[in-house]
């Protein structure tokens, strides 16, 4: 059977990274489906990024954006955000591709991003779905249909989702929240398990509904 790994948030964790995609092990027709937030607060931002572009090389991979890599596109293209994407560990994504000591403007980091890189960033989706399941960075809108849904609350979106049905027939797989361990629930499940502030990496495997965790 072919199977659908989801990979919760990495934000510059390569060892994490690098010890989940060893035990995942994806095989001949798999697909993987990575649920965005690969940047800031972690310190291998790039790393993190050249890992997921060789792997898409090799396995089908979908990349979704996260609301960090929504702040870090803004700031790269208007830098009006710089307040709030540097509060939001922004300057560690910003010293991956520019030394500190060197750095002024985002026009820097754009000029030090490798065109691997660019093409990356601008093919991130908002969701995917197939049969069973919708991928989304942080939820939904609660009883709006998916082609309705607004891009800001498939990015930042949390209590109001988490706490109310969808509406949905399908499952709905998603991080951004982190939790201590997965949450489940009968219409979503959370895989957001805060792997940057010490915790687990987590990937679910679909359709069996079986978790993967790296604590490298």
């Amino acid at each position: 059977m072919k199977r659908t790994f989801a990979i919760g948030d990495i934000h510059g964790c390569l060892d994490k990274l690098e010890d989940l995609m060893s035990l995942i092990a994806p095989g001949k027709g798999d697909r993987l489906v990575f649920l965005g937030d690969y940047v800031d607060r972690g310190g291998h931002v790039v790393e993190v990024i050249d890992f997921l572009i060789e792997t898409a090389r090799r396995v089908p991979c979908v990349f979704l954006r996260g609301n960090h890599e929504d702040m870090f596109l803004s700031f790269l293209e208007f830098g009006s955000n710089r307040t709030v994407f540097f509060a939001n560990g922004g300057m560690k994504t910003v010293e991956s591709y520019v030394s500190p000591e060197q750095f002024v403007s985002p026009d820097q980091v754009v000029r030090a991003m490798p065109d691997d890189h660019r093409e990356f960033f601008s093919h991130l989706q908002w969701y995917h779905e197939d049969a069973g399941y919708v991928f989304v960075h942080a939820g939904i809108k609660p009883g709006v249909e998916l082609a309705g849904q607004d891009r800001y609350d498939l990015i930042w979106i949390r209590d109001e989702f988490i706490a109310s049905p969808t509406g949905l027939a399908q499952k709905v797989i998603f991080g951004h929240t982190p939790f201590a361990r997965p949450l489940v629930k009968p219409d979503k499940i959370g895989i957001d398990t805060g792997a940057v502030y010490g915790g687990y990496l987590t990937a679910i495997e679909l359709p069996s509904e079986t978790f993967i965790q790296s604590f490298r």
